[in-house]
């Protein structure tokens, strides 16, 4: 028993090390002069509009925004709560070792090979998909609780996880839709208590109503962001190249995944758990006809790396004290020589000097199909404040009369949310017609003046104003917004009002709201 109990406070202090490493890691591993990524800003903008809905994301990250608010809004906790949610998987990863028996030097191997991956690299962005892999992990975490003990609470468990990971990202779907497959494919559906699963899945449903309700009167807009998504992006997605990306992206983990599948095939202890294999391939299988994303994938596979791991450790016996460290020294010496090229240590000047480098692993190529100067996600980190501190520096040189009757509009979200972020409370909000902020822009503004980011609007928009011109332009020449130029409309005639307020209307319409 004492042995036991020394045991688990060793691990105990192993954990809190590496847990110590992936978050000071987070707070190294971005170069000083990238700002925050376009989808962080729309993000943390939520959090001034709270809804039970939004057309880009469920509504959970605008309450983890609201929090972050309320903590300063600085970009510490924006950096913060991404990583956390990392932290908080490699947690749940280790109490899955612990429950398949694994060793400490199991739990060591599973949680480095874990941080030191391709999720560290998804934990830098405050982006829905951080926390979608850990609600993914924590589904089978109990999901494994209920396949060893046959306990009403671990179903109940999971359906919880099923609801707060449907308000953060909706694919979680597809993960439902593979367990589901998963127990009728497996002796497991024995198990299953008809009435019991009739009366989780009403809770289920009844939990998520409000987002339902949202979607219902907003005439369900998730289906046309889909439908542009798949349109703008995910049409350039080839089926053998998403699954290349997986084997890229999982590369040093290759090893523990094999031994996983290995597992649940020839290992007597692992038989029973099969359903976790029959659910990933049948969820990586629907991801690649449907063509997602590389990442969407990205929570199948934390739960494999536990059994993995355990397989291992109990084939090889004693010589697995000999193989994990090397497999650790292999997979960190990888990790390291990649390191400039999967985060944003290097500035664009010495990626310029890499540029054969970066196109060659395909890096610089973006969601258009095309190549260009620095990888997408790291051009949507830059020229965000310049826009800002000129947008602002137009308004200011507006006299306050003007001002009050003054709207700043943008062209994307992204440069929406940055001129909010950094000039909320030195200047009026921006709108646009963009996603979410097309829904909150106020039906009584007085509009007599426009400070337009974005490109020229058509020749009856400017006719509709006294003066307009071009007062600026983002200069910086690795930003995604480079060349986005910002005007001043002065003196709208009586006929804007009416054809910003039809413009409105019009756009509802096309996505079906309203």
């Amino acid at each position: 028993m004492r042995c036991t109990f020394n045991s688990f406070i060793k691990d105990y202090w192993i954990l809190m090390v590496l847990i110590a490493v992936k978050m000071v890691l987070h707070l190294l591993i971005i170069n000083p002069v990238y700002e925050l990524h376009r989808d962080e800003f729309l993000h943390l903008d939520q959090a001034n509009h709270l809804a039970a809905g939004y057309i880009s994301v469920p509504p959970l990250t605008s309450l983890v925004s609201l929090l972050i608010k309320l903590l300063g809004g600085g970009v510490f906790w924006i950096r913060f709560f991404p990583a956390f949610f990392g932290a908080l998987t490699l947690i749940v990863i280790w109490m899955i070792v612990e429950q398949l028996k694994g060793g400490t030097l199991s739990k060591i191997l599973v949680g480095t090979i874990f941080i030191f991956s391709v999720y560290t690299r998804i934990n830098i962005l405050y982006q829905p998909t951080s926390f979608d892999i850990l609600s993914w992990t924590a589904v089978f975490y109990f999901l494994i609780r209920f396949i060893k003990e046959d306990r009403p609470l671990w179903l109940f468990l999971m359906m919880i996880f099923f609801v707060i990971g449907w308000y953060n990202k909706y694919n979680i779907i597809f993960l439902f839709i593979g367990l589901s497959a998963g127990f009728l494919l497996t002796d497991l559906r024995k198990k299953l208590n008809v009435k019991l699963l009739i009366i989780l899945f009403l809770v289920g449903i009844i939990l998520i109503i409000p987002n339902l309700l949202w979607q219902y009167i907003h005439q369900f807009p998730v289906v046309l962001h889909m439908k542009v998504l798949r349109e703008s992006q995910l049409s350039h997605v080839d089926r053998i190249g998403f699954l290349k990306e997986q084997f890229v992206m999982l590369f040093c983990a290759i090893p523990l995944i094999l031994a996983a599948f290995i597992g649940f095939l020839r290992y007597e202890p692992f038989r029973k758990y099969r359903i976790i294999g029959i659910t990933f391939l049948i969820t990586l299988s629907a991801f690649t006809l449907l063509r997602a994303k590389n990442y969407y994938g990205l929570g199948l596979y934390p739960v494999l790396l536990p059994f993995g791991a355990v397989f291992l450790e109990e084939r090889l016996k004693s010589r697995f004290k000999i193989v994990a460290p090397g497999y650790l020294a292999l997979d960190l010496l990888i990790f390291f020589t990649v390191f400039g090229f999967m985060f944003p240590v290097l500035s664009p000047a010495e990626i310029h000097q890499k540029e054969s480098q970066f196109k060659a692993l395909g890096l610089l190529r973006w969601e258009d199909g095309k190549n260009h100067q620095l990888p997408q996600d790291f051009a949507d980190m830059v020229g965000w404040k310049e826009m800002a501190v000129k947008t602002l520096n137009i308004y200011n040189n507006l006299s306050d009369s003007v001002k009050k009757e003054t709207l700043v509009f943008c062209d994307n979200y992204g440069q929406t949310g940055a001129v909010n972020f950094y000039n909320r409370g030195k200047m009026v909000d921006a709108y646009s017609f963009s996603t979410d902020y097309l829904f909150w822009i106020p039906d009584n503004l007085n509009i007599k003046n426009v400070i337009l980011v974005g490109k020229p609007p058509a020749d009856k928009v400017q006719k509709l104003f006294d003066h307009f011109s071009r007062v600026g332009f983002i200069e910086n020449p690795d930003s995604r917004e480079k060349g986005t130029s910002i005007f001043l409309f002065r003196g709208a005639k009586p006929g804007f009002a009416e054809f910003f307020r039809a413009e409105i209307i019009r756009r509802r319409a096309e996505m079906d709201c309203f």
